[in-house]
């Protein structure tokens, strides 16, 4: 019973060192490529608002960084929504240094985070 209790106590406090201090942005810096003309193109959009990028709209719901760190490992929640269609092609979380992790899968275009912006 005491060496579960110990065992216990470890994973407990593995799991709150594993978990790392955030900042909050005001907004991300995103890219965002036209398949059809190798166009890529920065994109930067405050937290709450959206931007057009040809067909689609990208809403930036809100942007995360490690604390101290805002070039560092940023992570955004978007959604992306094609012009006249009220389902998004994209809602979740992307992370800058992997954006294969949660891709958004459309058959023009692409985006990815490069970082977060707090101006």
């Amino acid at each position: 019973m005491t060496r579960l209790l110990a065992l216990l106590l470890t994973l407990a406090a593995g799991a709150a060192v594993a978990q790392e201090t955030t900042e909050t942005g005001t907004g991300a810096l995103l890219r965002g490529l036209d398949k059809l003309n190798g166009r890529a193109t920065d994109l930067e959009v405050r937290s709450g608002n959206s931007t057009e990028f040809g067909r689609i709209e990208i809403t930036v719901e809100d942007c995360r960084y490690p604390q101290g760190n805002r070039a560092g490992e940023a992570f955004a929640f978007l959604t992306v929504r094609e012009m006249g269609t009220a389902e998004p092609v994209f809602r979740g979380w992307m992370i800058a240094s992997s954006p294969a992790l949660n891709p958004m899968d459309h058959q023009r275009y692409d985006v990815w985070v490069i970082r977060c912006t707090n101006s």
